[in-house]
């Protein structure tokens, strides 16, 4: 049996808020960052990276998600960030002002069963975000800093989560690409 690469995550579903993103990609191309920007169709919410895992664990994965109930909520997107730090950036990302108690809720649900199938934890623990692009070089690190500091609360708008999603990934030349393997609605009505 080989290996899949997996993470659970939560999908961007709304177009307005992926226009927005866009928006903000663009603008970050425009002041000259050296970056590479995640694909639109692949920006999502990591609830949890697992990494590769055997094939028969990710039956035990999604038995493990069937066990999780929320009811929809509201996400709100405002603000952006970086990863490490302003003066060393890795990753930009977009902050979230709403909903991420019930995302932490959800991630608390399932982390225990993931360690007990001997998935290590997560060393950083769980910072909800979604990343935009990951910074190459240093090239216009001023600019990318004042941008990033004029949009420190722009607000990207707001979507309702009703389902999170078991994905896959395959690392390709062009950059990966997301399947999804498993769904679990709010409510806890499972699709597959």
């Amino acid at each position: 049996m080989g290996k899949v690469r997996t993470f659970i995550a939560l999908d961007l579903d709304e177009d307005r808020l992926k226009s927005e993103l866009r928006d903000f990609q663009d603008k970050l191309l425009s002041i000259g960052a050296d970056v590479k920007l995640v694909a639109p169709v692949n920006i999502h919410v990591t609830l949890r990276f697992l990494g590769e895992i055997e094939e028969d664990a990710v039956q035990k994965v999604i038995d493990l998600m069937k066990e999780v109930t929320f009811q929809p909520f509201d996400l709100e997107l405002r603000g952006v960030g970086v990863f490490p730090s302003i003066s060393h950036m890795n990753v930009i990302w977009v902050a979230m002002k709403k909903g991420e108690e019930e995302l932490n809720r959800i991630v608390e649900t399932i982390e225990p069963g993931l360690q007990r199938m001997g998935i290590p934890k997560d060393r950083k623990g769980f910072s909800p975000h979604i990343t935009v692009a990951r910074v190459r070089t240093g090239r216009n690190k001023q600019q990318t800093a004042r941008l990033l500091e004029d949009l420190s609360d722009k607000d990207f708008g707001s979507m309702r989560v009703e389902q999170i999603r078991l994905k896959k990934s395959i690392l390709a030349p062009g950059g990966p690409v997301y399947s999804t393997l498993f769904e679990v609605k709010a409510g806890n009505s499972v699709k597959y």
